[in-house]
């Protein structure tokens, strides 16, 4: 029955209640020691496997099994009838023969049924499918108990011992397959063993009941082998079944994660469009109120208590605009809006920018501002280089009061490190591992601290992001109450090829004063728009201002002469952008005409649409000194 027993390995389950099918649970094993009390590292506590989700399973095996099993009965049958026909009642052999056929083709039928039936049988009538297959198990247990008891005492012991083996070997063979439907086990090798007890028991031999005996004992070990391996099978489907609900587990639990990363992408996006919208917004006050300011300032005519308020202004214009670039900036570096272009380059220009920017507010502290190695070239982009450099001596210049600040370039082997070093106050070791978290401030120890300006302590963040996109380890040493010492290690470069001298330029011809100089304002805030007007009528240019794209087109409509620049806002009303107004008055007024493009956004990527339709980007707040710069700049190469 080996055969049968294959096709029936998987069904076992099925045949009993789940009770039968998990009793082994109980019997001590690592799996049944998992359901009972867990360790802190075991696998979480699975309930015992159903018959409902066994079965269908174990149905598919059966009856995938089916063509082996009825080849082994065919063949086990064929040796029997050929070895017994000679010895044997040929009426009883032929009797037997006929019906093992019949019950072979009537089990055939219904494994070709259920093929027919696809999938769905195992899924949708499963339990009726193992009961047809399990009847036809046990129908030929019945019928190898029955060969047993026809056809042992016919022939010699050749005979005799050939009917025996053939029954155990299917008997054997029936433990691996139907041991864990245990029922279904027992009937069927009681079926095949006990006929043949009886009939040798029965035999006209002096030594039969030994021979019975013997015949008992195969059959009671058959017994006890199929109940040890109920137990192991019943470990392993729990241990299969605790194994698929952990995957399912796993599943579910990637699906929320996938979620969450879901949701904190869009809140991701979410952050950088308020950044970008708050950044737009927030501007446009800081713009007017320092237009404003330089209006003041011209009509002071040199008003000391009015130039000291408008410096003061200026400064918390400044202060302002750098927090919200900093804000920017860690939101555009999270979002991957900075691109490193690596180059080769010597550092002496970083350093001759920072010198010129920094040293006279060093000065006024009373700190000495020292830069050394400008010479050594480094492979890096010279612009994020320049901005970390430019945060850390920012930070050197706020946190010290006493002493210098030495900024320098010193070469290990392929390396260069870029340090920034300061006699501040230094930091605590406590706070060394958190200076590099956003919003994270080294705490005020000195009373000469409380008037400074502390920022939202995203700089030292902003640098470490900075640096890592260049994979440029950034390291800190600090002793507290002696000072500080930033490194930057950057590859070694190639020294850059020397660039011809350019000419001298030319210094545009606009003296101290716009007039006789039209310009064209387009802008939609009201403050911002006076402010423009109140300043450039104050360096004396003459003024035509508009909110909108469709103002402006009908003022071009009217055929005025021709403005010598435009200066237009990017967002403007209706949806229409300052690119759009400024092809209406290219076409009205001719392609030359030179144009600045004013936005609040730092985000919106214009360098390209600047470069494509030929005008100058500047970002609010715009500083009136930069703002004038740029005018003269633009009405001078016309």
């Amino acid at each position: 029955m080996a055969g049968t027993a294959a096709a029936v390995r998987k069904s076992a389950t099925a045949d009993v209640p789940a009770a039968a099918v998990i009793g082994a649970s109980a019997v001590s094993s690592p799996v049944a020691g998992a359901h009972g009390a867990t360790g802190a590292n075991d696998v979480p506590h699975t309930p015992p496997a159903s018959r409902a989700e066994l079965l269908p399973d174990a149905v598919r095996f059966a009856y995938a099994q089916g063509p082996v099993s009825l080849g082994g009965n065919m063949l086990g049958a064929v040796v029997l009838v050929l070895i017994f026909w000679p010895v044997g009642p040929r009426t009883e052999v032929l009797a037997w023969a006929a019906m093992f056929a019949l019950l072979w083709v009537l089990r055939a039928v219904t494994l070709r049924a259920y093929h027919r039936a696809g999938e769905s049988a195992a899924r949708d009538a499963a339990l009726t499918w193992q009961r047809r297959w399990n009847a036809g198990a046990l129908a030929s247990g019945a019928m190898w108990g029955l060969a047993g008891w026809l056809f042992y005492g016919e022939g010699g012991p050749f005979h005799q011992t050939t009917l025996l083996l053939t029954v155990y070997s299917y008997c054997v063979g029936a433990v691996a397959m139907l041991a864990s439907q245990y029922r279904v086990f027992f009937a069927f090798i009681s079926l095949c063993f006990l006929p043949t007890i009886a009939r040798v028991a029965t035999h006209d031999d002096p030594k039969a009941l030994q021979m019975a005996g013997v015949v008992a004992l195969i059959y009671g070990m058959s017994m006890l082998l199929g109940r040890t391996y109920r137990r192991s099978f019943a470990e392993s489907a729990q241990l299969k079944l605790r194994t698929e609900r952990l995957a399912q587990q796993l599943l579910v639990e990637k699906a929320a994660a996938d979620q969450a990363r879901g949701i904190a992408e869009a809140a991701n996006r979410a952050k950088t469009q308020f950044f970008s919208a708050a950044s737009h917004d927030l501007r446009q006050p800081l713009h007017a109120m320092g237009l404003f300011a330089e209006a003041l300032r011209a009509k002071s005519r040199g008003d000391e208590e009015v130039t000291h308020l408008v410096n003061s202004i200026n400064s918390s214009v400044d202060a302002l605009e750098g927090l919200f670039s900093e804000l920017l900036d860690i939101t555009k570096i999270d979002t991957g809006g900075v691109d490193p272009r690596p180059e080769h380059f010597a550092l002496r220009d970083v350093f001759q920018r920072l010198k010129l920017q920094y040293e006279p507010t060093a000065f006024e502290k009373g700190l000495a501002l020292r830069f050394r190695g400008g010479d050594l070239p480094v492979f890096g982009d010279p612009v994020l280089v320049d901005r970390i450099v430019r945060n850390l001596l920012s930070n050197a210049i706020r946190y010290t009061e006493d002493g210098g600040i030495l900024v320098s370039a010193r070469r290990r082997g392929t390396q260069v490190q870029v340090q920034v070093w300061d006699t501040g106050l230094g930091i605590a070791p406590a706070e060394q591992s958190r200076i590099f978290e956003e919003f994270y401030q080294v705490q005020a120890h000195a009373p000469l601290q409380a008037n400074q300006s502390k920022g939202l302590g995203l700089g030292l963040a902003i640098v470490q992001r900075l640096a890592r996109l260049q994979d440029a380890p950034l390291a800190l040493a600090s002793v507290p109450g002696r000072g500080t010492v930033f490194t930057l290690t950057l590859p070694l470069g190639k020294p850059p090829r020397p660039q011809p001298l350019a000419p001298a330029a030319r210094k545009p011809g606009l003296g101290l004063t716009l007039e006789r100089r039209d310009i064209l304002v387009v802008e939609d805030e009201p403050a911002v728009r006076e402010g423009l007007v109140v300043l450039l009528k104050g360096w004396g240019a003459t003024v035509h201002a508009f909110e909108s794209v469709e103002a402006v087109e009908a003022w071009a409509r009217g055929e005025p002469p021709a403005p010598d620049l435009a200066i237009v806002d990017y967002r403007l009303p209706n949806g229409r952008t300052g690119t759009e107004a400024l092809k209406s008055l290219r076409t009205a007024f001719g392609s030359t005409l030179p144009a600045i493009l004013v936005t609040g956004s730092t985000m919106s990527g214009h360098e390209e649409e600047a470069s494509r339709d030929d005008f100058h980007l500047l970002i609010k707040p715009v500083a009136p000194n930069k703002l004038r710069a740029m005018i003269a700049f633009k009405l001078g190469v016309r």
